[in-house]
């Protein structure tokens, strides 16, 4: 088998980069692999250009059966939690981790070292303090539809919202409405959300399954019945989660499919976001043989979760063809205009969004880190099987890898946009080498660089207009 290995060069690794090269050159030796590469980072800066490199070898088709060395726990990241992301990010690329000090598998020796440190103290303090408040009734985070905050703390009744919420019901139990019905109802009947919006499907299902109108509050494993006044009665609420249970077992396994031109393209019609949508469908000749197909098409969202708008769809492969097509056209030229919404050459604009765009990855980046640490935590704790909680954190780590690549596009895209002609250049650039390996480039890779030439593509049952990057 080969061998990669890692190092780093950090005030918390005891050993300088030389060192854990001789020591990787001699484990390999005695074990029997064979050194494929080495990857080093030096400084403690926290750029990472070895661990980038790292990812980037892994990532060849030609590696083979690899195993990532490194000399300890330690010197795979600045703190348990770096390691553990970094950890599962190398496995889900298809390699396993050892460390040159331990017989032990990565994955449990970093759930024993989590169990060690103590690493979720503080947040368990934290947890026990609100299960205190939430064993007393009071109100932790957002209030559902329906309820305020009120005296001590405790739910209250909003009248006009109380209406609502039983209406909800009544259609989906007693009128035998489904979900998507209820959502275009409300909206035909003007009634708008908390925030004033549109209700989707997916806030009418989180409001027939909220167990906060029985009167029960329920946190963090705590539940008060009788804290607040009930919206429905115990009857109603089980008979709705009997028909929705009984209309969600009939569903097969459903797995998430990228589409192209996610983010990108808004219904010319209502002006809202086009989605993805798979349909898989069987079917018997008359021979016997059965026969299965998969449908790809964009939809427009207001139609697929709030039941408004029409009937708005494009197969996926017709209308990735015709963006094509369309940037095939020289800038300037027929329905590919570099005019951007609002309008082109607003720098500040396309700073600020970039700024933007940054500071949500951020976050996001944040939110995977938590549920990461999470779930190594329950592992640590024995609430989570240990080898559960692997495959969950390499289906984190490599969400997280994916958006630290985008932090990084984007952060190479700031640095490349410092003046408009450099980034008409750029542009230019990527979208002729966009054009030319259409068909070879990877799906995530094609989406960046579509991102980098196209703004929004606004899509009407006639026609489609790609509105390009300033």
């Amino acid at each position: 088998m080969k061998a990669i290995g890692y190092f780093r060069e950090a005030p918390d690794a005891p050993e300088s980069v030389a060192a854990q090269t001789r020591a990787f050159l001699e484990y390999c030796e005695s074990h029997g692999y064979e050194v494929a590469s080495t990857f080093a980072d030096t400084g403690g800066n926290g750029a990472a250009p070895g661990f980038r490199g790292l990812v980037d070898f892994l990532r060849r088709p030609d590696k083979g059966f690899v195993v990532v060395i490194t000399s300890s726990l330690q010197a795979l990241g600045d703190d348990l939690a770096q390691a553990a992301r970094r950890c599962f990010q190398i496995e889900g690329l298809g390699a396993s981790v050892r460390f040159m000090d331990s017989d032990t598998e990565a994955p449990d020796a970093l759930v024993d070292a989590w169990a060690r440190s103590g690493s979720g103290a503080i947040g368990e303090r934290v947890r026990a303090a609100m299960r205190k408040k939430a064993v007393r009734g009071e109100v932790l985070g957002r209030p559902p539809y329906g309820y305020k905050v009120g005296n001590r703390r405790r739910l209250e009744l909003v009248p006009d919202e109380a209406v609502v919420v039983r209406y909800i019901f009544r259609l989906y139990l007693h009128e035998n409405l489904g979900i998507r019905l209820i959502a275009r109802r409300l909206n035909s009947e003007g009634i708008k959300t908390r925030r004033g919006g549109a209700w989707s499907m997916v806030s009418i299902r989180d409001i027939l399954r909220n167990r906060a109108y029985l009167g029960t509050y329920a946190r963090f494993g705590v539940r008060v019945p009788g804290s607040h006044p009930p919206l429905v009665s115990p009857e109603d609420f089980h008979a709705v989660q009997e028909r929705l249970n009984a209309r969600r077992t009939s569903y097969t396994e459903r797995t998430a499919t990228a589409f192209l031109l996610s983010g990108l393209l808004r219904c010319g019609h209502c002006g809202n976001k086009m989605i993805g949508v798979s349909r898989r469908q069987s079917w018997h000749r008359r021979g016997g043989e059965e026969q299965r197909a998969l449908y790809r098409y964009y939809q427009c969202e207001s139609r697929t979760n709030q039941s408004m708008c029409d009937y708005h769809t494009r197969t996926a492969q017709e209308l990735e063809e015709e963006v094509r097509d369309r940037l095939a056209q020289p800038p300037g030229k027929g329905k590919a205009s570099p005019a951007r919404f609002p309008h082109a050459g607003n720098e500040p604009a396309v700073l600020a969004e970039v700024e933007a765009e940054r500071q949500r990855l951020h976050a996001k980046l944040k939110s995977l880190d938590r549920k990461l640490q999470q779930g190594v935590e329950a592992a640590a704790r024995g609430r989570l099987a240990r080898e559960k909680m692997r495959s969950h954190s390499v289906d984190i780590a490599r969400q997280q890898l994916e958006v630290e690549e985008r932090l990084a596009g984007l952060d190479r895209r700031s640095r490349e946009q410092a003046d408009a002609a450099e980034r008409r250049r750029l542009q230019e650039r990527a979208r002729a080498h966009l054009l030319d390996t259409w068909d070879a480039l990877p799906l995530t890779e094609k989406q960046d660089l579509l991102r980098e030439v196209v703004d929004q593509v606004v899509v009407t049952d006639d026609a489609v207009t790609v509105l390009l990057r300033p």
